[in-house]
């Protein structure tokens, strides 16, 4: 037996459960490391761990896919995927270099960037707290966005909550949960948000971050709670705009699991006034 025939064999049995695109996909990407083959591999390899439900979503192929939201892909389920597709692309991952991918278009441009030597995709459209707070009209301690992610016309955020929030102390007595109606005001912060640092043409210009208020919401379903040291994923998107009223959608999921969702949630602003044509 030869070395080649040897590994093809340990390749088509590691990947025995994924599609048979995927796998010889990999069979010739171990002997040309041809960079083009690593979506099908990817991608296949995805599939074998997510659940049957939502692979007809994986295969429409739309980068935009979410791994947690989209795929139900968690932190310990990323393991899984990472190891075998380090033992199949013979390149090792970074814990930290995990944390920028949150999408299919991300994971194949890391991958993609790995393998031809060049330098990691860092994320740079990552929002940390700081960069959040600079430009929010909220503040802590009642701003419930610790990390966010803009993507045109949608956003992603996260909130971890600590449990020493003070409201929690009332809420309730011996057992705390993170109130439904911080929920609705946290995918409200991150509206705001997405139409403060967007640069999407939608929005139509910059906004004044102090000329945005909440004027209502539709659709509000909450499914299960959430409590000290969840992470709670927030996820909004617009719907339509059309000045001064801009409408979003909305949902947190926690651990995995749809726990809120707002079908419509509309705020009004105003354009920041343009100085150079003032008083014309």
């Amino acid at each position: 037996m030869t070395t080649a025939q040897f590994n093809e064999e340990e390749i088509r049995d590691s990947l025995k459960r994924c599609p048979e695109s995927a796998i010889e996909a990999a069979v010739q990407f171990a002997s040309t490391r041809n960079p083009d083959l690593i979506p099908a591999i990817v991608m296949g390899i995805i599939e074998r761990f997510v659940e049957p439900d939502v692979r007809p979503v994986l295969r429409e192929g739309n980068d935009q896919i979410r791994l947690l939201e989209d795929l139900g892909i968690d932190s310990l389920l990323m393991v899984e995927i990472v190891i075998l597709v380090e033992e199949t692309l013979g390149i090792h991952i970074e814990n930290e270099e995990l944390r920028n991918l949150r999408s299919v278009g991300d994971i194949k441009e890391y991958l993609d960037a790995k393998i031809k030597g060049l330098p990691i995709p860092t994320g740079h459209n990552i929002l940390k707290f700081e960069e959040i707070a600079a430009v929010m009209p909220h503040q802590s301690p009642f701003l419930f966005i610790q990390e966010a992610r803009i993507n045109g016309v949608k956003a992603e955020g996260t909130y971890h909550i600590t449990g020493d929030e003070a409201f929690l102390e009332g809420h309730f007595k011996g057992n705390p949960v993170f109130p439904a109606s911080l929920m609705l005001e946290a995918l409200g912060q991150l509206a705001v948000l997405l139409m403060l640092k967007s640069e999407n043409p939608a929005f139509q210009g910059p906004i004044k971050a102090d000329s945005i208020y909440f004027v209502s919401c539709d659709g509000v379903r909450c499914h299960k709670v959430c409590k000290p040291q969840d992470i709670m994923h927030l996820n909004v998107s617009l719907k339509k705009i059309h000045p001064p009223m801009a409408q979003f959608e909305g949902t947190i999921l926690c651990r995995g699991s749809k726990v809120a969702k707002a079908e419509e949630i509309s705020l009004v602003f105003e354009f920041e006034r343009d100085e150079s044509t003032a008083g014309s």
